[in-house]
């Protein structure tokens, strides 16, 4: 305790006060908070290291460390470490562990009086301050943030800087608040409009402001380390031009840190540790381990939910590592192995689902369906008929789905703890996702539930999209120019459109069936439509289709197609072969124009969309 005055003479009402205001479950070491995850003595050195070196010096420049990271990367384990770690050198000065789950810490609201009552604690003369500014203003919890923080802590900090024989450097002073995001009030538990969201996103952004105009800009002697994932509050203001830019010290976990030889060793010791248990200390193998470290994928609420599964109660820990490394889904399973982290992704997915549709200009639309469809173009769609890939560029993929331009900024603004999106060599930008979990969560109905989505029902819809895009286009094709880039349209429209030339007969291949869609595709002419676009595309001596292997492939899918229509609809399906007759006539005659360019050995590298086997 850093005395500075008696306490018998402290304004009791004002601190009584106080102590209604505040979040007892939010402290460090709250019994709300028991047995909190933290790091192992030899894990995650490097970056708890960092962050040491970093409050520990108080003459570095930034006093505001921002720390950010995929879900699960391990956020709250290393603050938890720091507070310890403060607390044993005497230097923590308040802490604030945020909880969706828990109504007085999914809140700003008790984060300002929680601190004070901390630094409080500390000093009887800041006390004394405190309570005394509460009893002369009552009201003053539900003031804005920047004025809560500057009467109950810059006020009095400045007041007790003041009294003669203190030396502020000896006052601790490292401030801590872990979870920033999951500070979402009522909207963690009925997010119904845009505007809950927006709210709980206003006041994050609220709060980091508070704390850079009240404690960075005051130059008060604190340092200030926050932890949160890359959600729009903190990642607006540590985006080039935000206003924590230039200020705050900044660690991103999920692009600088490898914590593979964390979890190996997080693994080992507790494995190691359950063989003395049960007398059998060859029960598990390095194989295994490792195993599980690649399938982590940097994330480390990925091991922590397998050691809690292997670890319970009268179980056979060799039995549930089993099931771990060999699980798959099948009907009436009982077992739930990635039950804790199937939570994490649901409330996640359910969050930026509700967000996205509750905005006006997205009414109507199936926030899961076009995040799916981006999911499944990481890897490319996989076409099965003919042992093939597709793929396009997120901002391609958008404009096929009939989005507004950079939709898949959007459509991922509120997944940025999970994915992330990156240009490739070739500047094509693409999604990518943190954790691989994530991804089989995505593809597996027993774990994601209701918000799972087939893939027969994503190729249902770009299907669907392709022939909007054809029988929509505001083209005159009666009279269509010599090349596929002198067609009179926007330059992303000319790749959607191409895409969907391109890549039809793949998607109705692999969707459900489409009888009246095609035939109000043949209603609006769709057929010669697509047979004049397609003579286009095959002209372009860059398109993947001047290869005979593609154009084969474009082929028999169209064919396989028309074939498993016939019997229910034997009209269209002659139109379609009258359709293809014409294509092979006009591939033939464009070879014969364009030389010896249909070997695969010509071939140039592949434009925006790739085809691979």
């Amino acid at each position: 305790m850093h005395s500075g005055g008696g306490i018998d003479d402290t304004p009791n009402d004002g601190w009584e006060l106080l102590l209604k205001n505040i979040a007892p479950n939010a402290l460090h070491d709250s019994s709300a908070r028991y047995d909190a995850p933290k790091c192992d003595e030899d894990t995650r050195v490097e970056v708890t290291d960092e962050i040491m070196e970093w409050i520990q010096n108080r003459d570095a420049p930034q006093r505001l460390l921002c720390m950010t990271g995929a879900a699960g990367a391990g956020k709250s384990a290393l603050q938890q470490t720091t507070a310890e770690r403060c607390m044993e050198l005497d230097i923590l000065s308040a802490a604030f562990f945020c909880s969706c789950t828990d109504p007085t810490r999914n809140t700003t609201a008790f984060i300002v009086p929680t601190i004070a009552y901390q630094i409080g604690l500390k000093h009887h003369g800041f006390r004394r301050s405190v309570a005394a500014a509460v009893k002369h203003d009552p009201t003053i919890f539900s003031r804005s943030l920047q004025s809560q923080m500057d009467v109950l802590i810059v006020r009095p900090f400045e007041s007790l800087g003041r009294s003669p024989g203190l030396d502020t450097n000896t006052f601790p002073y490292a401030v801590l608040i872990d979870g920033l995001d999951e500070c979402i009030g009522q909207y963690g538990t009925t997010p119904t409009e845009a505007d809950d969201r927006c709210q709980a996103e206003d006041r994050q952004a609220e709060l980091l402001a508070a704390i850079k105009r009240c404690i960075v800009d005051n130059n008060l002697p604190f340092r200030v380390f926050i932890a949160s994932r890359p959600e729009w509050a903190i990642r607006t203001a540590l985006k080039p031009g935000g206003y924590l830019r230039q200020v705050a010290y900044h660690i991103e976990l999920s692009d600088n840190y490898d914590a593979s030889g964390d979890m190996r060793r997080y693994l080992q010791r507790r494995f190691i540790n359950i063989g003395l248990q049960i007398g059998d200390p060859q029960w598990f193998s390095e194989d295994a381990i490792e195993t599980l470290v690649q399938a982590a994928s940097g994330q480390f609420i990925y091991v922590a939910t397998v050691y809690k599964y292997i670890s319970e109660r009268r179980s056979s820990p060799a039995e549930r590592l089993k099931v771990i490394l060999t699980w798959t889904p099948h009907d009436g399973q009982v077992v739930r192995p990635f039950e804790a982290l199937d939570r994490l992704y649901a409330k996640i997915l359910l969050t930026a689902k509700k967000a996205y549709e509750a905005v006006d200009i997205h009414h109507g639309r199936d926030f899961l369906l076009l995040f799916r469809a981006h999911h499944m173009c990481v890897d490319g769609f996989y076409i099965s008929l003919v042992f093939t890939i597709l793929r396009c560029p997120a901002d391609v993929l958008s404009a096929l789905l009939g989005l507004e331009a950079r939709a898949e900024y959007i459509l991922s603004s509120d997944l940025r703890s999970l994915v992330t999106l990156e240009e490739d060599s070739v500047g094509d930008l693409y999604l990518r996702l943190y954790h691989k979990s994530f991804s089989d969560f995505l593809e597996d109905e027993s774990r994601a539930k209701e918000l799972f989505v087939p893939e027969s029902r994503v190729y249902t819809h770009l299907a669907k999209r392709c022939m909007q895009h054809i029988i929509e286009c505001p083209l005159d094709f009666d009279s269509l120019p010599d090349q596929w880039e002198e067609l009179p349209l926007p330059e992303q429209h000319r790749y959607s459109l191409k895409e969907a030339t391109e890549n039809l007969p793949f998607f109705l291949c692999q969707a459900n069936t489409l009888d009246d869609e095609i035939a109000d595709f043949t209603h609006h002419d769709g057929w010669p439509k697509l047979q004049k676009l397609l003579l286009l595309v095959m002209a372009t001596r860059k398109g993947w289709l001047r290869s005979i292997k593609n154009w084969k492939l474009w082929i028999d899918c169209l064919r396989h197609f028309t074939d498993n229509l016939a019997a229910r609809k034997p009209e269209v399906a002659a139109i379609i072969d009258e359709l293809l007759e014409k294509v092979k006539r006009d591939r033939e005659d464009l070879d014969r124009e364009m030389g010896d360019l249909t070997s695969d050995s010509n071939q140039p590298s592949l434009g925006p969309s790739s085809l691979t086997e």
